[in-house]
């Protein structure tokens, strides 16, 4: 039988023990400082800051192009002989990275793609998902995983606040935002990810102490989310008795286990520091 291999962007955030854990191969997409191109994950997430403090300028990002993925995927095919591939990809909505990954995949067999229409956590969490299934059931037949992860791909829930407005409006992937207004009013946006777009849904108004507290409160209420995980989102910057608050309410609400995730170089362009997110499946 041949061994199922999962893989994914670095865009999903997903932490290197459960990645090593699961045998998750992850392909890096890019971040563009001062017209240099470093790989996601090459860089501290730290320089992206300094970066925008120096120069006032927001470093932008790019997707996985097909000659990586190319590269990606016969390493995995070398490393394990007769494996069959399974890649869960960024949202398409977002980024042309899943349309690259669509025409690698016409040199391959064994390879399948799955548009996760999510990102950061909640892309981690279709992908963590699917490794838990095949520890559960190794001997699954891979078109009977595939399906099973497209049902829950509508299911992932992914809601985050993020630290930086500068940086959500010079990201431009948020098309409702209005950066005037909450710059001036200190209005903090609520983004999630509907049908695979970034949407601002919501607006809060407060400290982030505060903020965060409104976002748990609301995303549980709104969605029934599994309550046998969690993941808690944050970029660097997050105030550490936030992260404490966050965990005792996840706690407080029944969740079994709550996994800190730190939102990557890549991410972190997008959300700036001290941004806070939520992720989980829906039952």
């Amino acid at each position: 039988m041949k061994r199922i291999i999962l893989s994914t962007e670095s865009g999903a955030d997903l932490p290197k023990d459960l990645a090593d854990k699961h045998a998750v191969q992850v392909v890096p997409m890019h971040i563009i400082m001062d017209e240099q191109d470093y790989l996601d994950g090459s860089l501290p997430v730290t320089d992206i800051y300094d970066y925008y403090e120096r120069t006032k300028k927001i470093p932008s990002t790019t997707s996985t192009n097909p000659h990586e993925y190319h590269d990606f995927f016969t390493k995995i095919k070398d490393d394990f002989p007769d494996s069959i591939i399974i890649h869960i990809g960024y949202t398409s909505k977002a980024s042309s990275s899943f349309q690259n990954a669509l025409i690698t995949a016409e040199n391959f067999e064994d390879l399948y793609l799955i548009d996760a229409l999510n990102v950061t956590g909640g892309l981690a969490a279709i992908v963590l998902y699917a490794a838990t299934l095949l520890e559960q059931e190794p001997a699954l037949e891979p078109a009977s995983l595939i399906k099973k992860i497209e049902s829950i791909v509508p299911k992932s829930r992914l809601a985050f606040i993020p630290g930086s407005l500068d940086f959500l409006r010079a990201g431009g992937r948020v098309s409702n935002i209005a950066y005037l207004g909450g710059a001036l009013l200190k209005i903090k946006p609520c983004i999630e990810l509907i049908e695979g777009k970034l949407v601002s849904t919501k607006k809060y108004r407060g400290k982030m102490s505060v903020v965060t507290e409104k976002l748990m409160h609301d995303y549980l209420n709104q969605y029934n989310i599994d309550r046998e995980q969690l993941y808690l989102l944050y970029s660097i910057g997050l105030d550490e008795d936030i992260k404490q608050r966050m965990e005792e309410m996840a706690k407080e609400a029944g969740f079994k286990n709550v996994k800190w995730i730190q939102a990557g170089a890549m991410i972190s362009t997008h959300a700036g520091s001290g941004g806070f997110g939520i992720a989980g499946l829906e039952v």
